[in-house]
Order: C-alpha cells, then structure tokens, then sequence
C-alpha cells in the first residue's frame, strides 16, 4: 500500500475499527454485559454497540486512539446527538423499550493496553 493511496487508507481504518469493536464487545461481554447489536445503522446516525445488563442499556461508542483523551475528544457533540437520535429510534422499535434505563459510554481501545470503560460518557 502506497503512503499516497487513501483507498488502501481508508481500508486499513476500516479493519481496525471493526478489530477495536470486537475487542470492546468482548471486554463488555467479560463485564457481565449481553450484546444486542453491533454497528447498528439508523438514517440518522450509527450505534457502534448497544450491550444490556438488567435493566440498563448501554449505548457505547468505540474509540481506538493511543491516547485517552484523544479518543474522548473524537466524540463530538454531533456525534453525541447522533447516537442520541439513533437511540430512541433503536428504543421505539422495541416492545420494553420505556422499561430500560439508559446510557451512553464510551469505550477506548488503546495499543497494547486493556480496554477502558468510561460509562455515562455523555
């Protein structure tokens, strides 16, 4: 892959992406949590992974950064009210969905380190 090919870019993001969302499914699996849905698409925006446990789900955006606060900082507030919006269209379709509380988390996957949780995000 040439430095100057942005297909080939794009790609290699693409697989490490998919990679840092399996590794954050499992962490959260390990963490007692069920997956409901991964790279949940809506019209109006994308959900990286919805996860429940009890009563609670958690909408969760994965981050893979070599820092921490870069990975936080990448969740703008579009993104914020994208997830958001995704959200209630993802609760309006499900029967129990006015019995759930709900979350949004974000999950760093940094090189070589354990996966970071940081719940009720934003």
């Amino acid at each position: 892959m040439a430095a100057d090919d942005p297909i080939g870019r794009r790609r290699k993001a693409e697989r490490h992406g998919r990679f840092s969302e399996y590794v954050a499914a499992l962490y959260l699996i390990a963490r007692g949590y069920r997956i409901l849905a991964m790279r949940y698409r809506t019209p109006v925006g994308e959900i990286d992974i919805i996860a429940r446990k009890r009563d609670l789900v958690a909408f969760v955006e994965v981050k893979a950064r070599r820092q921490e606060m870069q990975a936080i900082a990448a969740v703008s507030a579009m993104s914020q009210r994208r997830i958001r919006a995704a959200s209630d269209l993802w609760l309006g379709r499900r029967r129990d969905g006015h019995r759930l509380s709900q979350r949004y988390d974000i999950l760093v996957i940094r090189p070589w380190r354990l996966p970071r949780h940081f719940p009720d995000a934003f």
